[in-house]
Parts: C-alpha cells; structure tokens; sequence
C-alpha cells in the first residue's frame, strides 16, 4: 500500500543535509513508489528528481485506484475518453479508459526522468506500468500485454512489471530477448529470484546470439520486504502466547522483526554471485547491465520498529529502493545512510535457521505472501475497473465530498487570501514534511504519523478481520471499552453510529467514574460472556486502569474464580505499563498504538480500529474509504482543492475574526460524531488564550438567538437527513450567519471525516500560531486530581471544605474570588434563583456558557441540563456547552483551561447514592469522581474563570429539578433588568 506523496513537494532547507540524496553515493538508487496527475503537472516530480535524487518511479493498479477515486485530477481526460466512439459507436471500457489515462502519466513521468536516463547511461530514470494483474498466472496473455504496453507507452526509460509466479518466468526470458525493459515483481522468496535471474540472464544470452545489442535492456527484480515480517511476526506471536516457559518465549521474540532483513541480505548475497564468473563476464563485456535488486514494500507496518527500518538496513551498492511517500518523508528527516547490505550475513543466515527450528518454515511463508499479493493487486485492479465503470456517462466522481461555504464576502475574502498564502508559501508541503515551523517550531514534528497511519492500517487490514472473526466464534455478548478522551471517543461514535451487528457482542463504552453509571453499565453485562477492552495510550491514564482493575475482578468472579486475562484487550503505546499489566495477566491481545500519534488524533490508530473488529465493523472498508479522504488532501492536491485545507482555513480564519464558537450540527444518524469532533477541536486549539469552542448538541434556534461569534458547520447524512435541521438550518444562513455545509454520503464515510477534521484541525492550529498537538491544561487537572486522590490515600478523607450558601436543596461552592462578586452582586437576598442570576448576568456578548456535570450520563440528566443550557442560550445569546465529567476533562476541558477567558462555568456536582470500591485501592470511584471534579474546579478557578459549582445531594433529580427552576427564575429577572 502506499500513502499520499507528502514527500513528492516536500521542500529541505537548502543547507540541510537529506540523508535521501545520500544514498546516490552508497550505489543505492531512490525510487518512488507512488504515482498522481498532480504528482506531474505540478512539478513535484521535477522537485524531487532535483532535491532528493529520485531516478524512478513505480506505479500499481492500487496507486493508480486511490489516485483517480480520491482526486478531480483525472475527471476532465475520463470525461473525453467517454465522449469516444469507435466505428462501431461502442464506448470504451473501463479497461480502456484506464489504460489510457495510465499511459499518459507514465509517459508524462518518464519524460521528466528522462535526463536521469541519459545522464546515468540507462542505469535509472525508469518509470514502471504493470501488466494486468489478473494475468499473473498467464504466460502468453502476460506476454501480449507486455508488448502491447510496451509499444503504447513509447518510451525507452520504461519498464513492464510482470510478476515473479512460476508462469511469469518464461515470459520475462522472453520479454527479455525482445529487448523490452521488465520489472519483476512479487517476489518475496530467495528460489524464485534465483529463477527470474536466471531467466533474465538467458533472455540476453538468447539476444545476444542473435546478434542484437544487449546493452540498452534493463531490468529489477523487486523483492518484498516488510510483508514477510508482517506474517512471520504473528506466526510468532501465536507460539509466544501459546508456551508459558520462559526461555521459549524468550527465543520466539529474539526473531521478531528478523526474517524480512535477512531474506533481503542473502538474496543480495546471491545477486553478488550471480552477476560475477564468466557467464555474466561474457555478457558484460557486450555493455550489459546486471539485474539489480530493487527492495519494495518498505514502509514500517509494525508501530514497534523503527519508521525506516527497511530503508536503512538495506543500503548497498547496486540496489535500487522504491520507497512509499511516507517513509520518503520519514527517511529524509533522519533516516542514516551508510552501507548496511553486507552487515551479518551469518547472522541472516542463523535468524532463518532459527525460525525453521521454531516450525515456521519460510517457504510456506513465502508462498503465503506471494498469493495474497496476487490477490491484492488483482482486487484493487477490479476495484479500480469498478469504480471507472460505475458511470458511463459522466466522468468519475471522486469518492471524497467536498464541503460547501455560505460566507459573506469579507469573510470570503479572509478564507480565499488564507488558502493563497498555503499555496504561495508552500505549507501543505510543510506540513506533510513534518515540519514544525509551520506552527511553533517546537515537538510538533513528532506528533504526525497520523498523516500515514491510513495506509500502514490496511496493508495490516487481515489482521482486524481475524480478530472479528476470532471475537465471533467465542461468541462473546458484549463488549466493553474501557478509556478516556481519545481512547473512547472513536469507539463510542461507532458504537452509536453502526449498533450492534449481528453474530457480534454489542459495543458498550465506559468513561465515567461515577458509581452508578459504572453500576449501569455493569447491569448490562453477561460478565462471564463479556470481552474488554482497555485502552489508554499512556497507560497511566489513571480512570482506564481502574476500570481494568475493578472489571478484572469482577469477571474473576464471574468465571468462579478463573484468571480473565483470555478475556481482556490492551490498546496501548509500546513499553507503557499498561502494556506490561497486560503481558503479566496475560491478555488475549496487546495492540500497540503509535507513539507520534496523539490520543484525540488516534481514531484511524488501532485505538479506533481495534474497536471497530470487535464490534463487527468491515474495517478494511472503513480505512478504503477513509484512504480516499487521505489522497485527496495530499500534498499534490491543490491547497484551494484540498478538502482539509479548505475546512481548516474556514475554522482558522473565522476564529481570529471573532467566530470562534462552531456550533456542530449532525444528522441523527451520525449524532454522535459531534462528540468527537468536539474533543478534537477544543483540545487541539484552546491554548495560549487563543483557542475554537465547539458547540455540541445544541438544538438549532431561531436566528435571533445567534450573536456575530457563531460559525455553523452541517455534517448531513445525506442517505437519511433530517428535513427539521435542514429547515432550521436554512433560516440562520439566510439571517447571514457563516455555514459550512458536509455531505456524508454513508455511515463507512466516517473514515473520511476523522482524517478530513484531524488535518483541517492541524491547518487551524497552524493559522492560529498554537500548538495543536499538545494539552498542557489538560494535565494541569489531573495533577490536582493527584493531590487530592493522595491526601484521601493518607488522611481517609478528602480535605473539607464549606458552601458559601446552602438552601433549596443544594450548595454552592466557589473560590474566594468567585464567591465574592456573587455575594456583592446578590446582595443581602441570598438565594439560588439570585445566585444563578448573579453568575449568568456576567455572561456579555462574545462569551459562552458551559455545564460541567460530574453526576451520572443518563437520558433524565442530560435532558435536564440541555434545558438549562437552551434557556440560558435563549435568554443570553450566547453559545452553550454541556460536557459531563470526567470525560471532558480529556476534551473540551483543555480549551475550558488553556483557551480564551469567555466562558461562564456551572459545575453541577452531587453525593453519590451508593458508592463502588475499586480492588487494590483505598480510595473509591465515588472519591475518585470528587477529586475530578474539585481538581477541575480549581483550575478554572486558579485561571480566573467565572465559575460556580452548585452540589446536589444524593438525589440527584430533585436537585436537577431545584436547577432548572433556579435558573428559569434568574433569567427572567435577567430579561426584565
């Protein structure tokens, strides 16, 4: 698989140095492998050619598919083929049209290399097309095809790709003596290079005796690297499991990460003997060229290993890397050139002893990865051929939805002129190179791999199907997650958004530490026929590792006393101690996280992924689609044709103009996505007093209840809308109010969301001159929490402390300064109506008003709330949050924190009718939940915010009862002021 060509135009700094160009000086040549229109037409290739050395391009079925479903760039030449008849007014098929749409880049492409071919005396400058990959296993048909292709391209610099099967072998000796340049590929196994090579060097003997010239014919044999690891690594990882000896489990993980290194380091070994003595001599002396190992598949699929690991320990003279985008990216950053190839030839040849004395015998591997190869480069071509084919009429609409802006003009002008700066200076270059000055040049660069993580996931996509299929033959009943923030926000959208799916446990989510919601969802559990999930990227997180400690026990019993650990999931970053919780108990699976990835950024990570297998989602169909998002904001894509650009200069721009509250409107049946949308946004810009406000579930009003801070952004469902929103929507655009409008065509398309809104969150960062990686406040609170939770752990109690009114049922408590102006503002009429009226009458035009409720997330409650939060809107004009704790401490309490001081805070706390112990802990979930919300309130405070907490007491109805007519009352004393 390959990733969007963020290294295509990525720009190094003219005295830095770019480890890529390096390479040229080790015998190694740098090939790309990726191919787009833009790729061509805008120069990036030329650039690449220039700053980073490349000498050649590969291209496949899958590249070409992602390529014309995820951009406009092939929509106008698609659109003229289909206006082609032939004599006998027959349309051209969808093989047609794209064979012609892929000649043309390849020819375009091998035009510009075309000096790289002549300079180097035709030892590089090639571009590669490949055969039909549906012909794999047939000789004559490859063969036809092959000349056909050859001829049609018209180039000398070209190369045919015909796989390495043992019916592709006589057709590359064949090719060969025709004089025609062949890219083998699909070669993963040492016998079947030790074939083609032999099939190459009898194709020039054949050409030779017939007194043609031998010199001009070039040829790679492209053997495949990091897949062999990726199935050699889980055939390990299963024996590990399965032994409990130590020193085997020991010896098992010595080989992980090794066969794919040392397969590549000996095949080298016999290219070396090969090209050597005096039959190649004798053809060398009539300028042949040898056929060079060309290493593919080299991007990192295992989060674990290093990022360039099958770049770097590859080097060596004679060879030739085609390299994906992302680790381009990644290997010019710092990656190490120096020669490797040669590095432990007897330790290659141990580490492939070793694994057939461990009973993985790497010719059953190899035949594995070679079918499964053919396989996928054959469904993407029919995938390709389908989604060409779908329209004969009408040029192929890319599958990615474009938003749709109702700004006035000045806005307008602001977002344009935004977007024309990312062009003119290059930033959607900067930001795919990883480059932190494009926001405050400090770690930003190191919380990227999001970027690529689309691609990395679906070359591993087999791994999430057997996972969902192993969940559905132990016939689980539920499923719980247990998280916080980043870690269960993406589970809960899919959870809310796909329901439970049949022959699957039903997906239930856990992020709250209050007793009886946890006492709620406890209820709902067969605990003996439950799988859980704990997923923290920290692993110190502390409100997932408690709920793994309270569930741990809890299953324990349940199974009559028989350790659960079969029954649990880690999600969590490599070497966290979540990771060794889970070794020790030993869970039925460890997925490891990716540490450049942030928890709110993580959706597409295996935090989101892992999940979504359990709970029965097709997730190799929710990454393609979400594939498509990534490739139609890449690098080659236009800045003013980029759909997370356009988004994030919107988002940006408006919030420096004063629009900084997004009221988030989704379509019932994506409801849910606000929730993480909203987590994303505020935690990701609300720092430095800068920051954007999401507004989430806030039913839409009249226009009159909107001030000039609002900014509407319309994700509509657009296979089951609501005509109420739609409606109510229209009138605030017609008053004049900023709307943005989404199309989602399909609930799968929710992939295409997270990298569209996690990428245009990035670019709005980077307009707001923020940090948008980091969560500084964010911490701040959990270190109060801390305090607290340690003072319990001493004293048995948390530390007293006093309401400055008490009556109605409830008590209200603020820091001194807080308290203070409510008492002067209520005089000697202290009562909660006059306390609320006092606390809502400091909200002023530009502000917004947030309800914190540490008590239970129920249905009773939140209606209870939302009618508090609507009539303060109403009343006020001032957009409205409503977050329950501790859950938002991980999102929107960053930008509560760290962003601009305009928000009036509620927190709403209660006594908890019956507590819950947690295992191993003398403090509760009760105390836990207390510590939260005072830690909370602290920090707003100490960042002098307008806050107020108003305690309800054990009944917690009663008490939301007393609030709503509080707050009724002080409003109307506000309206008639």
């Amino acid at each position: 698989m390959t990733t969007p060509a963020q290294t295509t135009l990525g720009e190094s700094s003219p005295q830095a140095r770019n480890p890529l160009k390096e390479l040229e000086a080790l015998g190694q040549s740098v090939w790309l492998d990726f191919i787009r229109r833009n790729l061509i037409t805008t120069g990036g290739l030329k650039r690449m050619v220039e700053q980073d050395g490349l000498s050649g391009v590969t291209s496949n079925p899958s590249i070409f598919e992602k390529a014309i479903s995820g951009s406009t760039d092939y929509a106008e030449f698609i659109a003229q083929l289909e206006a082609q008849r032939d004599g006998a007014e027959h349309s051209l098929s969808a093989g047609e049209i794209f064979e012609a749409l892929a000649v043309r880049d390849i020819q375009d492409a091998a035009d510009i290399l075309r000096p790289v071919y002549e300079r180097s005396q035709r030892h590089d400058g090639y571009v590669s097309i490949e055969v039909s990959p549906l012909l794999a296993h047939e000789t004559e048909k490859t063969m036809a095809e092959a000349r056909r292709l050859w001829k049609e391209v018209g180039r000398p610099n070209v190369m045919i790709k015909v796989p390495g099967t043992p019916e592709g072998v006589p057709a590359i000796q064949q090719l060969i003596s025709e004089g025609i340049n062949v890219n083998v590929t699909l070669l993963f196994a040492q016998a079947a290079y030790e074939k083609v090579a032999e099939a190459f060097l009898a194709g020039l003997e054949k050409r030779a005796t017939q007194g043609q010239d031998v010199s001009p014919v070039a040829s790679v044999a492209s053997f495949f690297v990091s897949r062999i690891d990726t199935l050699v690594d889980g055939l390990l990882a299963a024996k590990i499991k399965a032994t409990s000896n130590g020193e085997e489990q020991a010896r098992l993980k010595a080989l992980l990460g090794k066969a794919a290194i040392a397969n590549a380091r000996l095949a080298y070994q016999f290219y070396k003997r090969e090209f050597s003595g005096p039959r190649w001599e004798k053809l060398r002396a009539r300028g042949a060229q040898t056929q060079r190992l060309l290493w593919a598949s080299t991007s990192t699929k295992n989060p674990a290993y290093r990022d360039v690991l099958y770049v770097e320990e590859l080097i060596g003279p004679d060879t030739v890397d085609t390299i994906p985008p992302a680790t381009m990216d990644a290997f010019r950053e710092h990656g190490k050139a120096e020669l490797t190839i040669e590095k432990d030839i007897p330790g290659a040849q141990q580490a492939l002893a070793n694994l057939e004395s461990a009973g993985i015998s790497m010719k059953q591997v190899t035949d594995q990865v070679l079918d499964e190869g053919v396989k996928l480069f054959a469904d993407a071509f029919e995938k390709l051929l389908e989604a060409i084919g779908k329209n004969r009429t009408q040029p192929v609409p890319p599958q990615v939805y474009r938003q749709a802006q109702s700004l006035s003009g000045d806005l307008e002008g602001a977002v344009k002129s935004t977007v024309d700066d990312w062009t003119m200076s290059g930033k959607v270059r900067k930001l795919w190179a990883r480059d932190a000055s494009l926001w405050t040049g400090t770690d930003e660069s190191q919380w990227l791999g999001w970027l690529d993580i689309v691609d990395k996931q679906l070359q591993q996509a087999g791994s999430f199907k057997s996972l969902a299929e192993q969940i559905k033959k132990a016939g689980f009943t539920h499923a719980l997650l247990m998280g916080m923030g980043g870690s269960s926000l993406c589970p809960e959208v899919l959870k809310l958004t796909f329901g439970r799916i049949d022959g699957f446990p039903e997906m239930l989510v856990l992020d709250s530490t209050d007793p009886a919601q946890i006492r709620a969802i406890e209820k709902k559990l067969d605990l003996s026929k439950t799988i859980f999930i704990v997923s923290s990227k920290s692993g110190t997180t502390l409100e997932p590792n408690i709920f793994q400690q309270y569930f741990y026990e809890r299953a324990k019993q349940a199974l009559g006393g028989k350790d659960p650990g079969d029954r649990f999931i880690a999600v969590t970053d490599p070497g966290s101690p979540l990771e060794k919780v889970g070794a020790s108990l030993h869970f039925q699976q460890i997925a490891q996280g990716v540490p450049s990835i942030g928890g709110r950024y993580s959706a597409l990570s295996d935090f989101g992924m892992v999940p979504a297998a359990v709970q029965g989602m097709d997730v190799a169909r929710f990454l393609e689609r979400a594939s498509e998002m990534v490739h139609a904001c890449d690098v080659s894509a236009p800045a003013d044709n980029n759909p997370a650009v356009q988004l994030g200069a919107v988002l940006g721009m408006l919030a420096k103009r004063g629009r900084d509250k997004v009221t988030l409107i989704t379509s019932p049946g994506i409801a849910d996505l606000g929730a993480w949308l909203e987590q994303l946004l505020a935690e990701s810009t609300g720092k430095q007093g800068k920051g954007i406000i999401p507004v989430d579930r806030e039913s839409l009003g009249e226009p009159e209840v909107y001030g000039n801070d609002r900014l509407f952004v319309y994700l509509r469902l657009t296979s089951a809308p609501s005509t109420a929103q739609d409606a109510a929507l229209k009138k605030i655009e017609d008053a004049g109010q900023p709307v943005v409008h989404i199309p989602v065509a399909d609930v799968y398309d929710l992939g295409q969301e997270f990298f569209r809104w996690e990428m245009a969150t990035a670019v709005a960062g980077s307009i707001l001159g923020i940090n948008p990686f980091n969560q500084p406040d964010v911490e701040a609170s959990k270190d109060e929490t801390r305090k607290l939770t340690s003072e319990y752990e001493k004293t048995g109690a948390l530390p007293a402390e006093k309401p400055f009114f008490e009556g109605g049922g409830v008590r209200l408590f603020a820091d001194e300064r807080n308290a203070e102006e409510l008492r002067q503002a209520v005089g000697g009429e202290a009562s909660l109506a006059n306390y609320l009226r006092a606390h809502l009458a400091r909200l002023e035009g530009g502000d917004y008003f947030a309800i914190l409720g540490y008590i239970q997330m129920n249905e009773a409650h939140e209606r209870a709330l939302q009618m508090v939060r609507h009539a303060v809107r109403n009343t006020k004009h001032v957009a409205t949050c409503l977050g329950f704790g501790p859950r938002f401490q991980h999102s929107t309490g960053q930008a509560y924190k760290g962003g601009p001081n305009t928000g009036v805070f509620l927190q709403v706390t209660c006594d908890d009718a019956e507590d819950l112990p947690i295992p191993g802990q003398k403090f509760t979930f009760g105390i836990v939940k207390a510590a939260q919300a005072r830690g909370d309130f602290a920090v707003l405070a100490e960042r002098g915010r307008r806050a107020l907490r108003v305690h309800l007491g054990k009944d917690v109805a009663a008490g939301l009862t007393a609030l709503l007519a509080g707050t009724r009352e002080a409003l109307k004393a506000i309206e008639t002021m």
